[in-house]
């Protein structure tokens, strides 16, 4: 086979590509998040949405931190940052607006809690918080209303999300679940 100058067709397994000076770094494990793994098929409440399946969960399985009356803590599966967090009420509901008043107060509580269990176990400088109102918005998952509490640290946005679209995360998140879990407060402290 007659080959252009500058054309690498043996690293890939015979595929062809163009040296252009980047090392690359595969992440295949990203292809299930990009291909919809964990989604819901439909807007629907139940199982088929996680926020409503977690709670129903073990603590340990379902990346629960801690438990409100209306509302609890869970771990982002897909995290941007390591101890991302997600504040969701029990009750499926797309909306801000149409959360109860105790949803919208437990909501705001558990996410100053979760910033203060955060810098005590994690020491982050700053904080990403946020909550994606509709796909158009950014919302992976539009039918059940999730606040982000996301730690950060100067530095973490470093080259591996812009070049390799890869995040590289310090812990696996059963263990930062577990550490964070043993730092949140009990009910009335």
């Amino acid at each position: 086979m007659d080959v252009p100058d500058g054309l690498d067709v043996e690293g890939a397994g015979g595929l062809a590509g163009v040296p252009d000076g980047f090392e690359r770094l595969w992440t295949p494990h990203r292809m299930a998040y990009i291909g919809g793994a964990d989604k819901p098929a439909d807007d629907a409440a139940g199982e088929g949405c996680p926020f409503c399946r977690a709670p129903g969960l073990g603590d340990q399985e379902g990346l629960v931190v801690a438990r409100g009356t209306v509302a609890y803590v869970v771990l982002n599966l897909y995290p941007y940052n390591g101890g991302h967090l997600l504040v969701c009420p029990y009750r499926h509901v797309a909306d801000y607006t149409d959360l109860t008043d105790d949803e919208v107060a437990e909501v705001a509580a558990l996410t100053r809690t979760a910033m203060r269990v955060l810098r005590a176990v994690s020491a982050p400088q700053g904080f990403n918080l946020g909550m994606n109102q509709g796909q158009v918005a950014g919302a992976g998952i539009r039918a059940h209303l999730h606040q982000h509490v996301v730690p950060r640290w100067g530095g973490d946005a470093n080259f591996l999300p812009i070049v390799a679209r890869t995040r590289a995360l310090p812990e696996l998140l059963a263990d930062t679940r577990d550490r964070l879990a043993a730092a949140w407060p009990a009910a009335g402290e």
